[in-house]
């Protein structure tokens, strides 16, 4: 049994009294409305980035359209990367709240604050009520976790998600060593591990594990470690997580093999994917992120008695979340940013232990404390602005031509591109004709929109045929209506010359927008139409 926590232990508190995970007070019930509040206060602010944005904020919506919430579809085809939990949360916010960037971001938002807020209300039980509340403004004004809870992508739900599993299996155990009701907990831990695996995969029970077993296996806890082996929760994560995979099993034969094997094995094991990186990484991303605080963090690693008593278990754990963290996602050559966003929340713990590692603060600490602070939320609001001025790729301009002047039916065809965010800024339901060489090696040869379009039209070859055509079938697809819309370059003008008779709708610095409108003589005979086009 471990000591009981110390006046002098953080900051000079006692930790919460009550053994409970979540409090409903209305004060904290207030608090963690602030949190999110802060936290999605500028999320409305700029168009959504390619490709990542594009292509999962896309996939909701088509899932949104379509009515068909159990399979993700890309472009229409199955599309199998990724489980389904930010399509579905991302697919309801818009129901709910419109057609918007705001709402689009919902699934990293809620990530976000579950992450932030779990790590409060661990902090405020077994740490106290003051290093609690400065975990919460380290993680808040983090711009890891700022601007990542503002970027739709699975990384900051599922970091969430791992942080919740964590930090409620840490509880369980604290509690039942101290004889103390710790199911309830550990059902809540089984239950975010499942919401984990919807969210990202394996990652989701991989992760905690990897922090929790070596945890108590350090402290020579084997009783605990073995009360947290709990078939009810086994079943209730069961219960949770495998439906979505045995119903997609059932529908894809292969779905299986290519959602474990080749998106999660290979791609763990395998060098072919994007942003190589060396080993130093993340390591090199967290000290630069956390560049203010980093003095309180090297202090609350070096400082005596690391490891001594409750604080030191506490301790140990978040020093070995951030390590493990590190480790394991190293481990692969592709190394994309918020992979790393799991290891924030301990690093923030760890932040606050140092600075509270010799009792009350000076006075020229709380000002170097706070001055820290507030350059860490101003730098994430630079962030803001800087993306809003200047946003990252994105086809919304195009997309509002093509909205405003383009009849329901007419279809849209692109060239050499898959532009993921075009549908759901223009409005396009129908999926799109998506024109390249699909027969080449180069599909396969690189992680980008062709292999993920070639991959998903597997499992639905009959609708691929229809949907990813050759240079060569493009002309007898574009006579088959009246009017049609291409998107391309300006290069694809010397390989597609029928487009110098179309009409210029759009043109950009990157992308171009023809309308092709049969009714023009010269343009029916370039393409080399036999007879009259079809009505849209």
């Amino acid at each position: 049994m471990t000591q009981a926590l110390t006046p002098g232990d953080f900051g000079g508190q006692r930790p919460a009294a009550a053994p409970t995970f979540v409090d409903r007070r209305p004060g904290h019930l207030v608090l963690a409305s602030l949190c999110f509040l802060w936290l999605a206060a500028t999320a409305w602010a700029r168009p959504l980035a390619l490709p990542d944005e594009g292509r999962y904020v896309g996939v909701a919506w088509e899932m949104m359209n379509s009515g068909d919430w159990l399979t993700p579809t890309l472009n229409g085809l199955p599309f199998f990367h990724k489980p389904p939990l930010f399509y579905w949360i991302t697919a309801a916010s818009m129901s709910l709240f419109g057609q918007n960037e705001w709402a689009a971001r919902a699934a990293p938002m809620l990530g976000a604050w579950l992450g932030v807020f779990s790590l409060y209300l661990f902090m405020r039980r077994w740490c106290g009520e003051r290093p609690a509340t400065l975990t919460l403004v380290v993680l808040l004004v983090q711009p890891l976790v700022y601007i990542g809870g503002q970027f739709a992508n699975l990384d900051m739900l599922v970091a969430g998600c791992i942080t919740a599993t964590t930090l409620l299996l840490a509880h369980a155990a604290l509690c039942a060593e101290r004889g103390l009701p710790f199911r309830r907990a550990l059902a809540g831990a089984y239950a975010m591990a499942a919401l984990g695996v919807l969210a990202k995969g394996l990652i989701g029970v991989v992760t905690p594990a990897l922090v929790i077993v070596p945890w108590l296996l350090m402290l020579r806890r084997w009783r605990t470690l073995r009360s947290l082996l709990w078939w009810p929760g086994m079943l209730l994560f069961l219960l949770i997580a495998a439906p979505w995979f045995m119903m997609m099993q059932a529908r894809f034969a292969d779905f299986l093999n290519y959602f474990f094997v080749v998106q999660h094995f290979k791609r763990f094991a395998g060098s072919g994917f994007n942003n190589v990186q060396p080993v130093w990484y993340y390591p090199a991303v967290l000290a630069l992120f956390s560049l203010p605080w980093l003095p309180w963090l090297i202090r609350s690693i070096r400082r005596d008695g690391f490891l001594e008593g409750e604080r030191g278990s506490v301790r140990l754990l978040m020093g070995l979340w951030v390590l493990m963290t590190l480790l394991f996602f190293s481990l692969p050559k592709s190394k994309l940013l918020g992979y790393i966003l799991p290891a924030v929340p301990p690093l923030a713990f760890l932040i606050v232990d140092g600075y509270l590692a010799r009792g009350e603060p000076t006075p020229f600490a709380k000002r170097l404390w706070w001055g820290s602070a507030a350059l860490m939320a101003l730098t994430s609001a630079v962030a803001v602005l800087v993306f809003t001025l200047h946003p990252p790729r994105s086809t919304r301009e195009l997309a509002g031509v093509l909205r405003t002047q383009r009849a329901a039916q007419e279809p849209v065809f692109m060239l050499n591109a898959y532009l993921y965010d075009l549908r759901f800024y223009a409005g396009v339901r129908a999926p799109v004709a998506v024109v390249d060489e699909w027969a080449s090696p180069e599909v396969q040869a690189n992680d980008n929109w062709r292999k993920e379009l070639a991959d998903a039209g597997r499992f639905a070859p009959a609708r691929a045929a229809k949907l990813l055509r050759t240079p060569a079938e493009l002309p007898a697809a574009l006579c088959s209506s009246s009017v049609s819309w291409v998107i391309g370059t300006s290069a694809d003008l010397a390989t597609h010359p029928f487009l110098t008779q179309a009409e210029v709708a759009y043109a950009g610095p990157r992308t171009m927008l023809w309308k092709l409108d049969l009714a023009r003589p010269t343009l029916s005979a370039s393409l080399g139409c036999a007879g009259p086009a079809s009505s849209p």
